[in-house]
């Protein structure tokens, strides 16, 4: 049964229902070693394919190739980020880097901003001399009337103060206009360089606020990595601790293995001193038993071999092939009786559905135990009463030996050496159940009946 789970790599879910903690364990620490000899098998098969040998390719005349740098040991030089005691974190090289892009671009700004204040002033000069140059003439000469008829006009007829010569000068026609558009000018860059130095205070404002948006987005994202980060290794820490758990139940399980395989060992030892040397390993079968006695059929009334009140899920073909299969093959080997008798152990009980078994074990107290004839598979189920509930265990028949189910597990000649050996050594390391109270019948006839006719 093991082996075919073990080459399917599947197990029927209702079998896989009936196993506790500890075999569903084993099953799959035996399935994971299968993996991992399948595994190591292909990869020696690889191994193989690749070591043959290959018909080197024909190089290209001028063809690339790349030649890796070599360090002072003669192999490749590699540099592994964050090893070397100057190698900045990761953290530290990424502001860096944000950092200088965001000074990169306001530099960008600002060039791109004096550039174009700079060919606006240039048009604005050019444009107002143009003007200057149609428009000085006539306004000079007005002006100069004005003033001289004004002049005039003060004076009266008295005489006149000889002209200086600053008068001279401002008179001269030829002068007078470019004393005015220099003048011009210099109002209008004046002007400009007072709206140029604004603009600048507002474009360095305007700088130092998004350089402190920058620095909030960057903290909100630092934070926002840190908690990613913490909840990460929150999850890590949960995830190795499950694993941790999982090989110490691993452990526990191969050291019971061990423990167990050496108690039989010893147990064979003694059976093997105590027997002749020349005797055969596998024992005979003994001759058949008559059949038990049961209570005459004028104690109680005649009634159908099934319960009214239990429900069955097997097939009627499925429980006509189960009870063939415990007349002809395990009768002969005393399944169900007691060791030094030829009457029904108490604990034993035909075949029972799960449900009928919790409800037989709910009267009793912790270590109460019966063994029934699986209703799916050819073979009996340990069901025990324990603190927790009820737990059921597989016994494996399928070989003329007796055992839980599982790899390598303690072998017993008859089901009463097995209850015999349970009873002082437990059937799991965790649950340390031992079978102490048998569970009787509770219904009349009793429940093996169809077994035994």
């Amino acid at each position: 049964m093991l082996k075919q789970i073990l080459s399917e790599m599947y197990i029927d879910p209702d079998l896989l229902a009936e196993l506790n903690e500890e075999q569903k364990q084993i099953l799959f620490f035996k399935m994971r070693e299968e993996q991992i000899r399948r595994w190591k098998e292909r990869e020696a098969a690889m191994e193989k394919k690749e070591s043959l040998p290959v018909k080197p390719r024909p190089k290209k005349e001028n063809g690339k190739s790349v030649h890796w740098k070599l360090g002072a040991d003669k192999e490749v030089w590699v540099w592994v980020m964050g090893e070397h005691h100057l190698d900045k974190p990761y953290d530290v090289l990424c502001n860096e880097i944000i950092a200088e892009r965001a000074q990169l671009k306001t530099e960008q700004e600002a060039e791109e901003l004096r550039k174009t204040q700079a060919k606006e002033l240039t048009n604005c000069l050019e444009t107002k001399s143009q003007h200057c140059d149609l428009q000085a003439p006539n306004n000079w000469e007005t002006e100069h009337s004005s003033k001289k008829v004004t002049e005039e006009k003060e004076l009266g007829q008295g005489s006149r103060p000889a002209p200086t010569p600053e008068d001279e000068k401002i008179q001269s026609p030829s002068s007078s206009p470019r004393s005015i558009q220099q003048m011009l000018a210099d109002s209008i860059s004046r002007m400009k360089a007072c709206g140029f130095h604004q603009k600048k205070e507002s474009m360095k404002k305007k700088e130092d606020e998004e350089i402190k948006q920058i620095d909030e987005e960057k903290a909100k994202q630092i934070y926002k990595n840190w908690k990613e980060d913490s909840e990460w290794q929150a999850s890590l820490r949960k995830s190795k601790a499950a694993d941790e758990r999982r090989r110490s139940l691993a452990k526990q399980a191969r050291e019971d293995y061990k423990r167990l395989s050496l108690s039989a060992q010893k147990g064979r030892n003694n059976e093997g001193l105590q027997s002749p040397p020349n005797a055969a390993q596998k024992p005979k079968r003994p001759p058949l038993l008559p059949k038990p006695q049961f209570l005459s059929p004028a104690r109680y009334p005649r009634q159908p071999l099934r319960n009214q009140g239990k429900t069955r899920t097997a097939s009627s073909f499925a429980q006509e092939d189960i009870i063939r299969w415990f007349k002809e093959d395990q009768l002969p080997l005393r399944a169900g009786y007691q060791k030094t008798s030829d009457t029904i152990a108490p604990w034993f009980h035909g075949i029972l559905t799960l449900k009928r078994a919790n409800e037989l074990l709910s009267t009793g107290v912790p270590g109460s135990f019966l063994i029934r004839v699986s209703e799916r598979i050819r073979g009996y189920i340990l069901s025990y009463a324990s603190k927790d509930g009820c737990k059921h265990f597989i016994i494996d028949a399928s070989a003329d030996s007796y055992s839980f189910l599982g790899v390598d597990q303690l072998q017993h000649a008859t089901l009463a050496d097995l209850v015999d050996y349970h009873k002082v050594e437990p059937i799991t390391s965790l649950g340390k159940e031992l079978l102490l109270y048998p569970c009787g019948q509770q219904d009349q006839p009793p429940d093996y009946l169809e077994l035994f006719e």
